[in-house]
């Protein structure tokens, strides 16, 4: 690295320390988390990463998703900020390192695929409007308790009386202040000019003598290494936890790092990144802190700062170092309210109704998945949201090859084969069906294959002498399926009727072979060119 990038690099990591301490006492906020527990996400998570991950851009450190998830699960274990949660929080951390490195060994960075975007905009739209409702009590001086959203909005309905209008007034210039600058100027580092204005403001006009809350003392210094002082007896409890942030983890962290390496052309080793997140992890346990994550805003803040390698990172520790070591005592005076309103931004950012509004006009069916996803996450809980966020995705692979597309091919104008839908009887000429499955062929949708077969073909006399499967997309037969073809090809020889299975790819022949079905069906009724199959049809028909 020369002098220039050196500086350049250097440069991007301080604007990230701008921009990315107020975000972080934002999530620590959101995590239940002592304040200062923000800033060391920034310094011990991101060096690991750096130093094991694959991807220059992606930066990992605190993150609003797996805070609200971790939120949600600790909420009932032990009170918010506490010794114990604090403790809970590190072994979450080091529970969920754990996995990420158990999906490295078995080299599972793939699992990033089985969250598809659809969920995943429910998901995060979900968890705004969770966050951005659990902050209103503090933005506006109501006291809250409830941890469930829905008891949250009741609790500030019914507290509305004892609004404290200047912690609400000073919310709202917050947040129109930084929504005015993020949209005009959007390289200014908003939030920290509204931190430092108002822990500025603060300490001249003695804001808690006035009824604002300000965050009060926070321990200054950098962190000390330590184990979580938990019990074996609480892994259990927590795994649950350290699962759905896991899941978050690695779909978020995947997405993020491939849409940068896309955009620069970069390799990326998703398993290599695998490493990169259990270190981080691993080190937010041991130096106090609490889960860490791939974060798309900060991800965006380095690379729009002109960042080319991990050297930028290690800037951005170095500069919060050095705000923990020399200037935590101003921060004491930063009213509760305004750490409320980044947070809100935070949440707003993450509310993504153009990119639901999309899907509802292109798949009114993805989007009510995405819909019920981002209720689920606001009626019941985040942790139960990323469940049904999975299980719903993983869904809707299963429902497409269930119910894959199938047609019949018939010869249109100048020999161009067109499909046309499935129907009794139906034929692509005389005594010939060419039939089109549209999957591999497995347990489940087995039966759907040799029903519509049986039905195009009919009662007797059949519509066809010779029934040619246009296999190109069956890339797989498993055992299951074996059996109900050997039983559909001895009905159909029954009657006289030919199974012949056509434009068949290398690795179907070999679960054929192995299943016996290239002996039940006949070797010479097995090929791998269409045309050839069709040809001996009409050649033998000829006769």
């Amino acid at each position: 690295m020369n002098k220039a990038s050196a500086v350049r690099d250097a440069t991007a990591g301080v604007e990230l320390a701008a921009m990315g301490i107020p975000q972080s006492l934002g999530y620590a906020s959101i995590a239940g988390m002592p304040a200062v527990t923000g800033f060391y996400t920034l310094l011990a998570p991101l060096l690991g990463f750096a130093a094991f991950g694959s991807s220059r851009y992606l930066v990992v450190a605190a993150d609003s998703a797996t805070a609200a998830i971790l939120a949600g699960g600790l909420s009932g274990l032990a009170p918010t900020g506490s010794a114990k949660y604090v403790a809970f929080a590190g072994l979450v951390a080091l529970l969920t390192a754990a996995l990420l490195a158990i999906a490295r060994i078995l080299k599972l960075g793939f699992l990033a695929d089985f969250l598809s975007q659809t969920v995943l905009t429910g998901f995060l739209t979900g968890v705004g409007f969770q966050v951005g409702i659990a902050v209103l009590g503090p933005m506006m001086g109501i006291d809250v308790h409830s941890h469930r959203t829905v008891m949250q909005l009741v609790e500030i309905g019914r507290g509305l009386s004892g609004t404290n209008l200047p912690s609400l007034g000073l919310s709202a210039l917050v947040v129109a202040s930084v929504l005015t600058l993020d949209r005009f100027l959007p390289r200014v580092p908003g939030p920290l000019i509204a931190v430092v204005g108002a822990i500025a403001a603060s300490a001249a006009w003695n804001f808690a003598g006035h009824g604002i809350a300000i965050i009060g003392a926070v321990s200054s210094g950098l962190p000390h290494p330590s184990i979580p002082a938990v019990h074996w007896a609480d892994i259990e409890r927590l795994i649950p936890v350290a699962a759905s942030c896991f899941v978050m983890i690695v779909t978020q962290s995947a997405a993020t790092a491939r849409t940068y390496a896309l955009k620069h052309r970069d390799r990326l080793n998703e398993n290599a990144d695998l490493t990169g997140l259990a270190a981080a992890n691993a080190l937010a346990a041991f130096s106090g802190t609490f889960v860490v994550n791939g974060s798309p805003t900060q991800t965006a803040v380095i690379e729009g700062a002109g960042a080319k390698s991990q050297f930028a990172k290690i800037a951005t520790a170095a500069a919060v170092a050095l705000v923990l070591l020399f200037l935590t005592k101003p921060l004491e005076y930063l009213p509760r309210c305004v750490l409320g309103a980044i947070v809100f931004i935070v949440a707003i950012s993450l509310v993504d109704l153009k990119g639901l509004w999309a899907i509802r006009r292109e798949s009114p069916g993805e989007f009510a998945v995405a819909g019920v996803t981002a209720a689920v996450v606001v009626l019941v809980g985040v942790e139960q949201g990323i469940v049904l966020a999975m299980a719903m995705s993983l869904l809707r692979i299963v429902q497409h090859s269930y119910h894959p597309h199938t047609a019949i091919l018939i010869e249109g104008e100048d020999r161009i084969w067109q499909t046309t839908p499935v129907r009794p009887g139906g034929v692509s000429e005389p005594g010939l069906v060419i039939y089109r499955f549209g999957a591999p062929l497995f347990y489940a949708n087995a039966g759907r294959f040799a029903d519509e077969i049986r039905e195009i073909v009919g009662p007797d006399p059949p519509a066809a002498r010779w029934v040619i499967v246009d296999a190109g997309a069956i890339t797989h037969v498993d055992y299951s399926a074996s059996r109900v073809v050997q039983q559909l090809q001895s009905e159909l020889a029954g009657r006289h009727v030919s199974l012949v299975f056509a434009h068949v790819q290398p690795e179907l022949r070999a679960d054929l072979d192995r299943h016996h079905l290239t002996e039940v069906i006949g070797g010479d009724r097995i090929s791998s060119r269409l045309h050839e199959v069709i040809a001996h049809y009409r050649e033998s028909a000829a006769h």
